[in-house]
C-alpha cells in the first residue's frame, strides 16, 4: 500500500509536469531553430544599379546566395555536357558570325586584346580567335582552361586599361550593374569597345538577376562611353547587340 502509495506522488508531481511541459519545450526548441536560420534581405544598392527600365530581381539575400545561385547553373552537369558537346562548334559557328559583321564594320581588328565575360566554356573565346583575334581570354566563375580564368564579372581582376575589345552575353546576370558596367570601363583602354548582346523582349532565364526593357539604362550606366552601334540580333534567347566605345 505505501509503495502504491510513493509511485502515485512520484507519478503525480513528476511525469505529469514533465508530460505538460512538453509542448512547452518543442516549441522553445521551433523557435530557437527557426530565429538561427531567419536570413536578412541584403537589398541591392538603389538609384545607379535600377534606373527605369531596368528591374533588378527580388530574392538574393547576400552576394554569397547570389553567388552561389550563379554557380548552380555553371556547374550543372547536364548543362556543361551540353555546352562542350551539342552546343560546342553551332555557337562557335554563330559567335564567329557576330564577330565577322563586327570586323566589316570596323569596330573589331586582329590586333585587339579581347576579354568574353562570363565565358564558361570558351565558345566565344575561340570564336574570336577563329577569325584572327588571337589575343582573346575569357573569365567565369568557373575557369575552363585554356580559353576560361575564373573570374567575378563584378571584379575583374586585371589592371586598367587592359583590353581593346570586351564581350559579354550575361548582362542580366548581374546583380549590380553599375559594378559590371564600371569594371568594364575600368579595364578598357580608351578608345575600346564593348559590345554586349541582351534581351529586351524576352524573360526566360531564371538565374538571370535582372530585366532589361530598353537601351535607355544601358546609356545612363556607361558613363565613360558613347553608343556608337545597336543592331537586332538572334543570340540564344538574346535579342539586341548594343555597342560601346569608351571615351578617348
Amino acid at each position: 500500500m505505501k509503495e502504491s502509495y510513493i509511485k502515485l506522488l512520484v507519478y503525480k508531481y513528476f511525469f505529469v509536469p514533465l508530460l505538460l511541459s512538453i509542448p512547452f519545450l518543442l516549441y522553445l526548441s521551433y523557435k530557437t531553430s527557426l530565429d538561427s536560420t531567419t536570413i536578412t534581405v541584403v537589398e541591392p544598392p538603389p538609384s545607379s544599379t535600377d534606373p527605369p527600365g531596368l528591374k533588378i530581381r527580388p530574392g538574393y539575400t547576400s552576394y554569397d546566395f547570389y553567388i552561389q545561385r550563379q554557380l548552380n547553373k555553371t556547374l550543372n552537369q547536364k548543362l556543361r555536357k551540353i555546352w562542350t558537346t551539342r552546343d560546342w562548334n553551332r555557337k562557335i559557328h554563330v559567335f564567329s558570325g557576330f564577330f565577322n559583321d563586327l570586323k566589316k564594320k570596323n569596330l573589331l581588328f586582329n590586333s585587339f586584346k579581347a576579354l568574353c565575360i562570363g565565358a564558361r566554356m570558351g565558345q566565344e573565346v575561340e570564336a574570336l580567335k577563329r577569325v584572327g583575334v588571337s589575343d582573346s581570354i575569357g573569365i567565369d566563375l568557373v575557369p575552363s582552361p585554356p580559353l576560361v580564368m575564373k573570374g567575378d564579372f563584378h571584379y575583374q581582376p586585371f589592371d586598367d586599361e587592359t583590353f581593346d575589345f570586351e564581350f559579354s552575353n550575361v548582362f542580366d546576370h548581374a546583380l549590380y550593374p553599375d559594378k559590371f558596367v564600371d569594371e568594364i570601363e575600368r579595364t578598357l583602354k580608351p578608345g575600346g569597345l564593348c559590345v554586349l548582346h541582351v534581351a529586351l523582349s524576352r524573360r526566360s532565364d531564371k538565374y538571370s538577376a535582372n530585366d532589361l526593357f530598353s537601351v535607355e539604362p544601358l546609356k545612363k550606366l556607361f558613363k565613360r562611353s558613347e553608343l556608337v552601334h545597336v543592331r537586332t540580333v538572334d543570340g540564344f534567347g538574346l535579342d539586341t547587340e548594343v555597342v560601346f566605345m569608351k571615351n578617348k
